[in-house]
């Protein structure tokens, strides 16, 4: 492991503690005292639905780039990468090998920007949920809300704008020349025929499920979020796993819980104890199954070494 991933791990370990030493430990051995195999069961089986739209979104936009992929193997694959970005520092890795594997002998480019595009309207559909949120923010939590949230509403506005601002700037710019040599593609998988409506339905659809994961969690540990926390709390939780500072997204996702939850009058205890269920539902949903086709792409790699 690199020095990197040391310290990624290191770092995971040391927040999960901290939060363990914040809160007491008791309180978080409660929360899963109440977990019963129902719930788990349910959102394993939500994580396959995850892996399944998630699949099915990538093979739909390398079609539109000129790489067709069969549904199994892109599912089969999604596995794997779902795994390895899971217990891998970066979150990323998952992706490197999917785009290594799906190669062709011709270029590997395709298939590379297949799998950027297909991860950019993934997080599109997660900011889209958070900004969403922030309309719900201050209808349905202004009685819980810190005194400085609607100053920092209005930092966010700003920095908002001014992202507008630079952006209009850029497209004015040299920088237009290289948007122009990627229009075409951006076009075919989010636009042209009815590319939009597609991508919208399989990414919100994958969202809708990462959110009800979330929520089960919370209800089998004993703490259910009220029906708002579906686009306010949880979509900012889950968005901290983005940040390419951990492993899997342990340690930022507990963090953000922890500090979220006492806004609808739970403990931080109680947010730590649902995104670590969470967590482990999520590792739970697909190192069977990638583990599985890992072991088999490994023995026919090597069986075709041997041949």
């Amino acid at each position: 492991m690199s020095a990197y991933g040391v310290l990624a791990v290191i770092f995971c370990l040391a927040v999960i503690a901290g939060l363990f030493v914040a809160v007491d430990p008791a309180d978080v051995a409660a929360a899963f005292g109440n977990v019963s195999a129902g719930p788990v069961l349910a959102g394993v089986a939500l994580v396959q639905l995850q892996v399944v739209l998630s699949a099915l979104r990538w093979r739909f936009t390398a079609a539109r780039l000129g790489h067709p992929i069969p549904a199994a193997l892109a599912i089969r694959e999604y596995y794997i990468a779902s795994l390895v970005n899971q217990i891998l520092p970066g979150g990323m890795a998952g992706d490197a090998v999917r785009a290594y594997r799906s190669r062709t002998a011709k270029s590997w480019k395709r298939p590379a920007a297949a799998i950027v595009l297909e991860r950019l309207s993934g997080q599109l559909a997660f900011f889209v949920l958070a900004g969403a949120g922030l309309f719900a923010w201050p209808v349905f939590l202004a009685g819980r809300l810190p005194s400085g949230f609607s100053r920092f509403a209005l930092i966010c506005a700003g920095v908002l704008g001014a992202a507008v601002c630079l952006g209009l700037f850029i497209a004015r710019s040299r920088l237009m020349a290289r948007y122009e040599t990627l229009r075409p593609d951006l076009a075919a998988v989010f636009w042209n025929r009815g590319a939009f409506a597609i991508q919208l339905a399989l990414s919100m659809l994958t969202v809708a499920a990462y959110v009800a994961v979330f929520m089960i969690a919370a209800s089998a540990t004993g703490a259910p979020l009220p029906p708002v926390a579906a686009v306010t709390v949880i979509p900012l939780c889950l968005m901290t796993m983005l940040i390419p500072a951990g492993v899997g997204g342990w340690g930022t996702r507990e963090a953000a819980a922890a500090a979220l939850w006492p806004l609808f009058g739970l403990t931080s205890a109680a947010g730590l104890s649902a995104s670590l269920l969470y967590g482990m539902i999520s590792l739970l949903g697909v190192a069977p199954q990638g583990l599985l086709f890992l072991v088999i792409a490994i023995r026919r790699r090597h069986d075709t070494s041997r041949a």
